[in-house]
């Protein structure tokens, strides 16, 4: 996974739908029974934003921004079935969105704006990674065993990931679709991270 790199005090972010449980479990259980490198480093989401390295006095500004993406897109469903790759042009078996796409597009964009505005290497195609990064013979298995995968969701937030000195992926903060609050978040920081 390649990933940007970090001087100084800067801090690694992602934006990202965080796949809840139970479903949440079962992905990344499968990601390591294929082998994948990254399973217990990344928990199972939907990307949003991919890593960007920011200063830490940028944090509350892009954290105010990502209120404001939240406040203006409503909750909606999400549901994954069956398996995709992106093979031959990138190693990837993913689990893939089959409703909820343009939610997923449209919150996508809104997040890739203003402070966090950026280029894509590739279009956007929100999925859940379930094979990186392993030979092609596992990727095959990935494929084969996930097929039968379905699950549904409603997404009410998305989440600020802070990339750990130990290479782990947390959420860091949550961001409230329609500008409600959510009964499990405490008071919440003007920040992208707690």
């Amino acid at each position: 996974m390649r990933l940007p790199e970090r001087s100084g005090d800067q801090v690694r972010i992602g934006i990202a739908i965080t796949v809840p449980e139970p479903y949440a479990t079962q992905l990344q259980d499968a990601r390591a029974r294929y082998g994948d490198p990254w399973a217990e480093f990344i928990p199972p989401h939907i990307t949003l934003m991919p890593p960007t390295v920011h200063e830490p006095d940028e944090l509350p500004v892009i954290g105010r921004y990502l209120d404001g993406v939240a406040a203006r897109h409503e909750p909606f469903v999400v549901r994954l079935r069956g398996t995709a790759t992106f093979r031959p042009v990138s190693p990837v078996v993913f689990v893939q969105v089959v409703e909820g796409i343009s939610g997923c597009e449209l919150l996508e964009r809104d997040v890739r704006t203003g402070p966090l505005a950026q280029e894509l290497q590739f279009p956007y195609h929100p999925h859940v990674t379930i094979a990186h990064e392993v030979d092609d013979e596992r990727l095959d298995a990935a494929f084969d065993g996930m097929a039968g995968f379905d699950a549904s969701f409603v997404v009410d937030h998305f989440h600020g990931y802070e990339h750990g000195d130990d290479g782990v992926w947390r959420p860091a903060r949550d961001f409230v679709l329609g500008g409600g609050a959510r009964d499990d978040a405490d008071e919440r920081e003007a920040s992208v991270s707690s």
